[in-house]
């Protein structure tokens, strides 16, 4: 899953408090980042002052911790909501991707499971301000059973998502996953790779 950390100004420093960094920490970011305006050019024509309510300018230097502090704090609430609903989900995050691995023998048992994740997950970002990426969430099932696997589709139209159809691969931070691990998917690609750059030399 993935999602734009358009961060709400007001609540930031009220994490940065949370959190335990000194409150002038908090005091800096609440000037900073509260009651922002900005106006935009384009060759002759100039734009009335906009209220920025959200996010960080891209590209600032700033953008990267401050959406780690912001994300962080999701994630803690997040995790004490399925524990107490007792819902088996572990979570992986990198940067703005995030991971949530189920294991269980019967795969409608794990749809219910990531179905679940996803309502909770999905409540709680609308209330910090986030918007969720729907077209980049992808499902993808590991399986040992031997021969065809073809699992169903998990269908998060009911919560407003979309209709995913499992992959046979899955790319991840540069691996390419296969559904029975066998990695011959990740080795024609990257062995194809690097005969095409022999050929271009």
């Amino acid at each position: 899953m993935q999602f734009f950390p358009l961060f709400n100004h007001h609540l930031l420093p009220l994490i940065i408090d949370k959190v335990g960094l000194n409150h002038k920490v908090s005091v800096f970011f609440k000037n900073y980042l509260v009651e922002r305006k900005t106006k935009y050019l384009w060759n002759s024509f100039q734009s009335p002052f906009c209220n920025i309510d959200i996010g960080v300018g891209q590209g600032s230097a700033l953008l990267p911790i401050l959406s780690t502090l912001y994300l962080s704090s999701i994630f803690h609430i997040l995790e004490k909501q399925l524990k107490i609903l007792k819902i088996p989900i572990s979570i992986i995050s990198f940067v703005h991707d995030r991971l949530f691995i189920s294991q269980n023998k019967s795969i409608s048992h794990l749809n219910v499971s990531l179905f679940c994740n996803y309502n909770v997950l999905s409540s709680l970002l609308t209330k910090f301000s986030l918007v969720v990426e729907h077209g980049k969430t992808k499902v993808f099932h590991f399986t040992r059973l031997y021969g065809a696997f073809n699992p169903p589709p998990l269908d998060f139209n009911p919560i407003g998502g979309p209709v995913l159809l499992p992959k046979n691969t899955w790319q991840y931070l540069g691996f390419f996953f296969d559904q029975k691990l066998t990695f011959q998917h990740h080795i024609d690609f990257y062995a194809n790779k690097a005969i095409f750059k022999c050929i271009k030399c």
